[in-house]
């Protein structure tokens, strides 16, 4: 069995989007708009919302992908 294209793809797009906010993250750090703190609460916040979304499109691409229940359709 191999992991399906869409998943594979749409789990790339969301590391990269990760790994895109927490380098936002890491440049406001450095030019001293947030400070040590405030970067690390940010970086546990994109780290746990990156993950929880990821978690939500993968539940929902998943249900979608082999229903349980087919529609029944009457003529």
């Amino acid at each position: 069995m191999s992991i399906p294209a869409p998943i594979a793809t749409g789990s790339f797009l969301y590391l990269i989007l990760g790994a895109a906010l927490l380098g936002l993250v890491f440049a406001s750090r450095l030019t001293g708009r947030l400070s040590k703190d405030n970067a690390e609460i940010a970086n546990v916040v994109v780290i746990i919302s990156t993950i929880a979304t990821w978690l939500f499109w993968l539940c929902a691409w998943m249900h979608q992908w082999h229903p349980l229940i087919k529609p029944i359709y009457e003529e």
